[in-house]
């Protein structure tokens, strides 16, 4: 984190105190403003890009502890972390503090060290919110579930007190007596906090924390250290694995609840605000990566289905190209990703597949699926930007005069092509390459002739990797055996959409896309 770009309001009615927190926070590299009370604080507040407030508590007209409420009314402002700076220091008045909005708290007369280390501690903190939100999984990120938490801790004692008032402050809370069953119980579950403790046999918190580090997945989930120890240096080397703050045993069951809190709100303010700019860049943009509309394409059925989580737009895209009356190009595509950023790419990738589409069109007659990969990975290869962001293809182009549709793909799943007369399911897979992998994919084009009634599925990995309650997938393989069994000649796609919803019992995790086109 570059300190010298990140900018901390002062607000004390004591100029001394202000001049003097403003020096050391100076000396460590941070910009700073002043404001003697709260109305100057708000004017400050709207006229600059405030990355951390230190506010008095005990000031004429307001005190801290209001204004920082009525801060926090602001959307714009939720996610600014707050310190609060007073001479008192009852446990009291920590729970109020954080209550109100607050992120800590420091005493009067504070040590230069910690005032310096609290700032670093909280910009740190609020990086890692932004960071974890993007990186955690759609289900996780968005859905409106209660906070659960993980406390590991050898003291078992300890832990069922803690345990308990988080619970009864309206979290789910499980118990890990040790790291290596919280590595256990991670396998499984993943938690939106982890509270571990330092002093434990055998595999001690700061090892706890630096293995969990080393996993992609377990490495952005908030965590705190849970510890009778409070000097310095024990402090420094926690933040030091990027921990969001400490906890001190000694500070009571409602100090906790009340920090655990603070973290978890401002973690969904989080969460919110990037779904918000989302929806608003996509709405703006008028950018879709799905047509709203099934193509019509005389002599065939073409149809699809398509879920983005939650509707957040995701990695998947899929899109038709009408080439002459007589031939038509489909696409399905889905960019290795979650949410917002897999979005951006996927729509970046849609836009390498039209102009890549235009491009074999002007100078090759003869049009074909790995031509048009060809020249999409040529694209995305030399392309820094999105070359290492991975992502897999499948084109398809069909001609209602041959009856012949030709198919290619780019580290793509198999398609699933059903003959209706004999009621024969096989799956066709492609040796291409992902996109952007190699400057050579590899594509080769396979050739199927349609009968009347034959059908081909296209899938993207979210219908294929969901799992139910009890932890199946619903795999390639129960996608085979639902075509073998449709002797009626059900409609494919709703037969397909029933039993899917059917087996997750109606919980999406994934982006979900499917693609069926029949020959009538």
């Amino acid at each position: 984190m570059e300190e010298q770009n990140k900018q901390i309001l002062i607000i004390d009615d004591d100029a001394t105190v202000r001049k003097l927190i403003g020096f050391h926070l100076r000396n460590a590299g941070f910009k700073t403003l002043e404001a003697e009370g709260p109305e100057k604080g708000f004017e400050l507040l709207k006229e600059n890009q405030v990355n951390l407030v230190y506010c008095d508590v005990t000031m004429e007209g307001m005190d801290g502890f209001t204004f920082c409420r009525k801060v926090k009314e602001h959307e714009e402002y939720r996610l600014i972390p707050f310190v609060f700076v007073t001479a008192k220091n009852t446990m009291e008045d920590k729970s109020i503090a954080l209550e109100a909005g607050g992120d800590d708290i420091i005493t009067k007369p504070f040590d230069a060290r910690e005032l310096v280390l609290k700032a670093k501690a909280l910009l740190r903190r609020s990086e890692i919110f932004r960071s974890y939100t993007a990186k955690k999984s759609l289900s996780e990120s968005f859905s409106q579930k209660t906070p659960h938490i993980l406390i590991v801790d050898d003291d078992e004692a300890l832990a069922k007190i803690f345990r308990h008032n988080l619970i009864e402050a309206g979290f789910e809370c499980d118990w890990a007596d040790s790291a290596d069953n919280a590595f256990k119980f991670l396998k499984s579950n993943k938690p939106d906090l982890i509270i571990s403790d330092i002093m434990m046999p055998k595999t001690d918190g700061y090892q706890f924390r630096k293995k969990l580090l080393e996993d992609k997945e377990l490495s952005s989930i908030p965590f705190l250290f849970f510890t009778a120890k409070g000097n310095e240096e024990d402090m420094l080397e926690g933040f030091g694995l990027d921990i969001q703050d400490y906890v001190l045993k000694t500070a009571g069951p409602k100090v906790v609840v009340a920090k655990v809190t603070a973290i978890l709100r401002r973690l969904g303010v989080e969460r919110q605000k990037i779904v918000s700019e989302l929806q608003s860049a996509a709405g703006t943009l008028r950018a879709k990566v799905v047509p709203d509309n099934h193509p019509q394409f005389d002599g065939y059925s073409i149809s699809h289905w398509h879920v983005p989580y939650e509707g957040i737009p995701g990695g998947d895209f899929i899109d038709y190209f009408t080439i002459n009356e007589n031939t038509i190009a489909v696409v399905l595509g889905d960019v290795m990703g979650k949410k917002w950023g897999a979005w951006y790419f996927a729509f970046a990738y849609a836009g390498y597949v039209r102009s890549s589409i235009r491009v074999v069109l002007q100078n090759v007659q003869d049009i074909s699926p790995k031509k048009i990969l060809h020249q999409v990975n040529k694209s995305v290869y030399q392309d820094a930007k999105v070359s290492e962001v991975f992502a897999t293809l499948s084109v398809l182009i069909i001609n209602n005069q041959t009856n012949i549709i030709k198919y290619s793909g780019a580290g793509d799943l198999p398609i699933f092509y059903r003959q209706s007369g004999t009621g024969v399911v096989s799956r066709i897979k492609s040796k291409g390459m992902l996109l952007g992998f190699s400057s050579e994919g590899g594509y080769e084009d396979e050739e199927i002739t349609m009968a009347q009634g034959d059908s081909i599925l296209l899938v993207t990995d979210g219908i294929i990797e969901s799992r139910n309650s009890e932890g199946e997938q619903f795999s390639s393989g129960r996608i085979e055996k639902l075509l073998k069994s449709n002797q009626k000649g059900e409609d494919i796609l709703a037969l397909l959409k029933s039993a899917f919803m059917e087996f997750v019992n109606s919980r999406i995790e994934d982006d979900i896309s499917l693609i069926v086109i029949t020959r009538k």
